[in-house]
């Protein structure tokens, strides 16, 4: 009989029990005052396709409509410092990366499987004003490995590092599929702060095969991150699967693949440059981020992005903002050789850069935006890739 991991048991009893004070604060909720119950929601479309170079020229439609619920515990069954949240995701469309056969993919909002899934359901129990726990499906990449100057770019990798995004036996819990988790926050001081957390290396949710994942047979992803906000973000974080994965190329004596750790840190810088303390003028970040990993168990060995983000670009149009951010994805020795085995040539790194503007009309924001990813697929045979994308998308 297969034992599962001490933590993983420990883990599951407390989703257990937060899935259950969470169901029936949402029962509660419903005959609530309006002010314990948040409802948030938006949609987002998308008109992609590669003008130039790539597999393929074509356009492509995506979209992202999303739901949320926030509860505030405490107004709604007197749970005090408590609050609860949860998200779903509907995603539909196609997949513009199918033409642009890039490593790291060219939208945020493609995925491999179109479906409705609940992406969130989670309860976080504050302590004061410096500490708090959250348990249930939680996406890591909210907090870890994040900033938000490189939040209006387009492409996955300003998301998170693609070092950590191609681990895990189903990518680690982030977009599309999160995972059950346990996470911890400290805060000392309003600049500095201290966060880990604990979470089931196969990420599955309510509407993926299987659903939640309840077991652990894959071990867990454990991250830590601490850093320093003010005028700016320093932050340097570092994570570890518990369970060894199979090496990408390495193998033992009976054929099977050798078993490495997987494992890797990065370190994020934030800075901002101008329109401190003055609304009316924009507001430039720059920022600039570095990712290794261990190189054994992904085809990425390493990455790093860099961009700024321009808000307000015109001052009679608040809603107005800019950005430009290039990428690079550095590949693994093992993964270029398991190619040339194929009699595929690949380079050692992918390259792109990203430029883009976003304004709103009424309620619809509309974000042209073109990339240009260098050696798509690392392959030098495919011609570099130009993308060009509008995205309409409206809250509600």
């Amino acid at each position: 009989m297969r034992q599962r991991h001490p933590i993983a048991l420990r883990i599951g009893a407390i989703f257990s029990a937060a899935c259950a004070a969470f169901a029936g604060a949402c029962a509660f909720a419903a005959e609530a005052p309006s002010k314990a119950v948040t409802l948030s929601g938006g949609y987002t479309v998308d008109v992609a396709g590669v003008v130039s170079g790539g597999l393929a020229k074509r356009g492509r439609v995506l979209d992202d409509l999303q739901i949320g619920a926030d509860i505030d515990l405490d107004k709604a069954v007197g749970w005090k410092g408590a609050k609860a949240h949860a998200l779903l995701l509907n995603n539909s469309g196609a997949m513009p990366n199918d033409d642009a056969g890039t490593l790291q993919g060219v939208n945020n909002i493609e995925v491999t499987r179109q479906r409705a899934r609940l992406f969130e359901a989670w309860v976080e129990q504050s302590f004061g004003d410096k500490g708090s726990v959250l348990v249930g499906l939680y996406d890591l990449n909210s907090e870890f490995y994040a900033n938000d100057s490189a939040g209006l770019l387009l492409a996955p990798a300003f998301g998170i590092g693609s070092e950590l995004a191609a681990t895990g036996p189903n990518g680690p819990s982030i977009f599309p599929s999160t995972a059950l988790s346990v996470r911890g926050s400290w805060t000392p001081n309003e600049h500095v702060y201290v966060q880990a957390a604990a979470i089931n290396a196969h990420s599955s949710v309510l509407g993926d095969p299987g659903g939640v994942c309840t077991e652990f047979e894959h071990g867990l992803l454990t991250i830590a991150e601490a850093g320093w906000r003010g005028r700016g973000k320093v932050a340097f974080g570092a994570w570890r699967y518990t369970k060894k994965q199979p090496d990408i190329r390495d193998v033992v004596a009976d054929g099977l693949p050798a078993s490495r750790t997987a494992r890797g840190a990065y370190l994020l810088l934030e800075r901002q440059l101008t329109g401190e303390g003055e609304e009316a003028v924009r507001k430039t970040t720059a920022f600039a981020r570095l990712g290794l990993s261990d190189g054994d168990t992904t085809a990425f060995s390493g990455g790093w992005q860099a961009g700024l983000l321009v808000e307000r670009v015109f001052e009679s149009r608040p809603d107005s903002a800019f950005s430009v951010g290039v990428n690079q994805a550095f590949l693994t020795g093992k993964f270029r050789a398991n190619a040339l085995d194929e009699g595929q040539r690949l380079t050692r790194a992918e390259s792109a850069i990203e430029v883009t503007y976003s304004d709103k009309i009424g309620p619809v924001t509309i974000q042209p935006d073109l990339q240009y990813v260098r050696d798509p697929g690392a392959d030098s045979g495919v011609g570099h890739a130009l993308v060009a994308t509008v995205r309409f998308g409206v809250a509600f």
